[in-house]
């Protein structure tokens, strides 16, 4: 049975508030890695018809966080470890740049940043902890001027979402993340370029490492007899 997640309202395009509500139900694991979900299902649980829900899925496999489960429905695909050390390798070297630059621009990001994922790492609602920690990225990339680079980024935006929701999910993890984002946001409005750079590029690699060690973990746990 499929963990509820609300109704959207009617809109022009209900594919994309479609594609939105079931990505947020992937991210924050309301939707298991290995669950099957069919149209039908979604259908019901977000109040509309079936097309602009097969519309979504269609995204979703195009983006690669859903995978065909054979017969009818779809499968949410499995975080993989070579999966997350790409693209935390790629994601590194454009939080990087994207640091370095909005330093050297001397970006006057809103300390409310940090404050404000800090609030939201203390509460219980998983979504607004991802969205807290998108908008300080995003907030970086926007500062550094390249709109190349924000495209870049964008195109890594959903899986880095999801593999967000898996990191928050450790209550352990919350605090020290928010140090780092605090300690970047500080180089880029002093100007320090290269300790910005540095810093992303720590924070990401730091993630990615973490990351692979706890799904390394989780698979050879799965392997153990019962």
């Amino acid at each position: 049975m499929l963990a509820p997640i609300s109704p959207i309202a009617v809109a022009p395009d209900l594919a994309e508030q479609a594609y939105q509500a079931i990505l947020d139900a992937i991210c924050d694991g309301r939707f298991k890695a290995g669950q099957r979900i069919t149209q039908e299902a979604l259908a019901e649980s977000l109040s509309v018809s079936r097309q602009p829900v097969l519309q979504a899925l269609l995204l979703l496999k195009r983006d690669g966080l859903v995978i065909d489960a054979g017969g009818r429905g779809v499968m949410v695909a499995t975080l993989t470890v070579d999966h997350i050390a790409n693209l935390y390798q790629v994601r590194s070297v454009l939080d990087g740049l994207a640091a370095r630059e909005a330093a050297r621009r001397r970006a006057r990001l809103s300390p409310k940043l940090v404050t404000g994922g800090r609030d939201a790492s203390r509460g219980k609602d998983l979504s607004s902890m991802i969205e807290a920690d998108l908008a300080f990225h995003r907030a970086i990339y926007e500062a550094a001027g390249n709109p190349v680079l924000v495209q870049s980024a964008e195109r890594h935006w959903s899986h880095i979402r999801r593999i967000m929701g898996a990191t928050l999910s450790q209550v352990g993890a919350r605090a020290a993340i928010w140090d780092e984002h605090e300690r970047m946001l500080q180089a880029i409005l002093e100007g320090d370029d290269s300790a910005a750079q540095q810093l992303a590029l720590h924070h990401c690699e730091n993630a990615g490492r973490t990351l692979v060690a706890r799904v390394s973990s989780l698979a050879e746990q799965d392997k153990q007899p019962a």
